[in-house]
């Protein structure tokens, strides 16, 4: 099935599909007309001469000078050659790929301005595997991710470089291999195709979706640290929940109840255990992952409203009218993901805590000290209890909010900008920690559900204990950690335990 783009409905889902899945994309017939409808009000702003920013005028300190219609199109491309000033490492395929899609949504809002035809080329190099060498750094997230969007503009118009699959070569050479013509941008389509926030936009989608993908793993991994450890779930009683009020506490403390329930392990130290409450990472796990859900939720709220929001300036409307502002700006994508940065922290905290417990030998209820078959000649899980707290720390370090940031740019026309690609790109580092932080955590309680045997836990988390087996076996002696957690690191990103936890929340 083709996705069709009318610069209002699309969803995370819908980015991922595209992203990853690479679903192909067409611009739909509604958003088309309103495309031509807004395109000649841009036309007649250029018949009747009159001065209009990005039409014939320069830009940013120098939009006082106008540009005589001869020099339009000259104007636009000079626009995106001159702003593809990124540096640092190229930003992934599927970022790209997320950038591409979310930029090709912006111009079907109509409010740019720019023609049909200009979709259409954007969205035939998505549909062609096609993908601009995009930089990291160089945006400032105001007005929009000018540098990262230069870039992908530059391989539409056949300049720059591109890749296909892991080949790079001259975007020229790529779109002519591929049968397709590079645009010639007329009036505004230069501005149009790089006024706006959809490079860190496109990086904090993906980030969210793993990053939700990720808290349901990191119950999976309580509920397994919290049994291997003979711990109770009392603590999750609804009635303690109900008691606080928040939601998203209630949530995950009924999550927890359901992977708990009927657990064997926990029938075996109900009587006559002396602990009469778990320490914090355990017992207080609903009111660190309830928060983190909740406010996942609002970022993600921001999230899918950006996919869909007109950044251009100035915004062209049907009434003949072209408004400038400041919808570029990307203070909200960059507070959302400095948000989940937090979020990710604190789940990484709290998830090394608990491995930290599964391998203390004075704080893991008899398991073998750090986990190994031979301790002292072995160091079992030592080592990766390490690791995550490594990875939990610089976590913290990636929480501090890169959108309190400000400096002036443009000759201090753009003097209030909002740092969003900075904000973004950290938290895609804070998640990839996590799911190396999660891992260990999973890693350490599936040895751990080991020494409890003959006793099992419950039905959902003997499949996760299987399913962890089936990527990382049980250790026989030391071998490396690092190829096990990032296999299982890796089978976390792609959902290997999603149809364990889809129905106990949404």
């Amino acid at each position: 099935m083709v996705l069709q783009l009318d610069g209002q409905s699309l969803r995370i889902a819908d980015v991922l599909a595209v992203a990853d899945g690479r679903q192909h994309v067409a611009l739909a017939p509604a958003a088309r007309n309103k495309m031509l409808r807004t395109r000649a009000v841009v036309e007649r702003a250029v018949r009747a001469g009159v001065p209009v920013y990005g039409v014939n005028t320069g830009f940013g300190k120098m939009s006082e000078i106008t540009i005589p219609n001869s020099q339009l199109a000259a104007l636009q491309r000079n626009l995106v050659r001159s702003h593809a000033a990124g540096v640092g490492d190229a930003l992934p395929e599927r970022e790209v790929r997320a950038m591409m899609l979310l930029r090709a949504n912006v111009l079907a809002t109509g409010f740019a301005g720019a023609r049909a035809s200009v979709v259409d080329a954007l969205l035939a190099l998505l549909n062609a595997g096609i993908w601009a060498v995009v930089p990291e750094q160089g945006s400032v997230g105001a007005s929009g991710d000018l540098a990262p969007l230069a870039h992908l503009a530059l391989t539409l118009i056949g300049e720059g470089r591109a890749r296909v699959g892991v080949y790079e070569g001259d975007s020229a050479e790529l779109l002519a291999k591929a049968g397709l013509t590079p645009v010639v941008l007329e009036a505004k389509e230069g501005l149009a195709l790089i006024n706006g926030t959809q490079a860190h936009t496109a990086v904090a989608a993906l980030a969210c979706a793993e990053l939700t993908r990720l808290w349901h793993a990191a119950h999976i991994a309580t509920a397994m640290s919290l049994d291997a450890l003979l711990g109770t779930p009392d603590a999750f009683d609804a009635r303690i929940q109900d008691a606080r009020g928040q939601p998203g506490q209630k949530v995950s403390a009924a999550l927890l109840r359901a992977l708990l329930k009927g657990s064997a392990i926990r029938e075996s130290h109900r009587h006559g255990d002396p602990r009469v409450q778990d320490a914090y990472a355990l017992r207080c796990a609903p009111q660190v992952h309830g928060p983190a859900l909740e406010a996942l939720r609002f970022a993600r709220d921001i999230i899918e409203r950006e996919l869909n929001a007109a950044t251009d300036n100035p915004l062209v409307l049907e009434t003949g009218e072209l408004l400038s502002g400041g919808n570029f700006h990307g203070q909200a994508v960059g507070m959302a993901s400095d948000l989940l940065a937090i979020v990710s922290a604190n789940l990484a905290v709290i998830s090394e805590r608990r491995t930290d417990r599964l391998v203390h030998p004075d704080f893991n209820q008899g398991l073998p000290p750090f986990l190994a078959g031979s301790p002292g000649l072995e160091s079992g899980f030592m080592m990766a209890q390490v690791t995550s707290a490594a990875l939990a720390s610089e976590c913290k370090t990636l929480a501090h909010p890169a959108s309190v940031d400000s400096i002036p740019t443009d000759g201090n026309k753009e003097d209030v900008v909002p740092m969003a690609m900075a904000a973004a790109t950290k938290l895609r580092r804070s998640v990839r920690n996590l799911r190396h932080v999660i891992a260990i955590e999973l890693i350490a309680a599936a040895e751990g559900f080991e020494h409890r045997r003959p006793l099992r836990s419950t039905d959902v988390l003997e499949r996760a204990h299987a399913l962890i087996r089936t990527i990382v076996r049980k250790a026989d002696g030391d071998r490396a950690p690092g190829p096990d957690i990032t296999r299982l690191a890796d089978a976390l990103a792609t959902g290997v335990f999603d149809h364990i936890t889809e129905g106990f929340v949404s």
